[in-house]
């Protein structure tokens, strides 16, 4: 017997779906799928989370010295000549940050093989190219969801029926984070 389901699909189409269901779980924290996915997505979302937790302290923070270019009020870098040359002027600035372990490197690899890019864009839809960011996921789980599950050993999500699906009667839950 197989040690999960194939939930009617090939390997690449089961792989790429319950990737895309784990990491709207761990972004938005609930989602709607039938029971068979949702019990496949919480054993991939509850191994993701045990890691997190497991490595959330285990980083130094590090103080380095960065080169930022100056600008002006519009944003522009300011530039003087040197020798013939227009070059910009920096100023060094002091930066904390924070320098992951060997073992929270791996755990930041292990997810984002697991985990799908997230681009978060504006509500408005305005601009969306110019204001849309890049969500760093494992940064996000280390960070905001490791902390709240620190106490419990286990058992991070939950699972609410909400009844058969109007086209074929599949059965629907709410899968959210605890």
């Amino acid at each position: 017997m197989a040690g999960y389901r194939k939930l009617g699909r090939t390997t690449s189409q089961r792989k790429a779906m319950l990737r895309n269901l784990a990491t709207n779980l761990l972004y938005h924290g609930k989602i709607v799928t039938t029971v068979t996915r949702a019990k496949e997505v919480r054993r991939i979302v509850e191994k993701l989370i045990t890691i997190a937790v497991k490595e959330k302290d285990n980083f130094t923070l590090e103080t380095v010295t960065a080169k930022v270019p100056q600008k002006d009020k519009d944003g522009a870098r300011i530039k003087k000549v040197e020798n013939g040359k227009r070059v910009t002027v920096y100023n060094h600035v002091e930066k904390t940050i924070k320098k992951d372990s060997a073992s929270r490197l791996n755990a930041r690899r292990k997810m984002l093989a697991c985990l799908y890019p997230v681009t978060q864009v504006p509500a408005d839809n305005k601009r969306k190219r110019a204001l849309s960011r890049k969500i760093d996921m494992p940064a996000k789980m280390f960070d905001e969801i490791a902390p709240r599950y620190t106490t419990r050993n286990g058992g991070y999500t939950r699972m609410i029926k909400i009844g058969p699906r109007k086209g074929d009667a599949a059965e629907m839950v709410l899968i959210e984070l605890v």
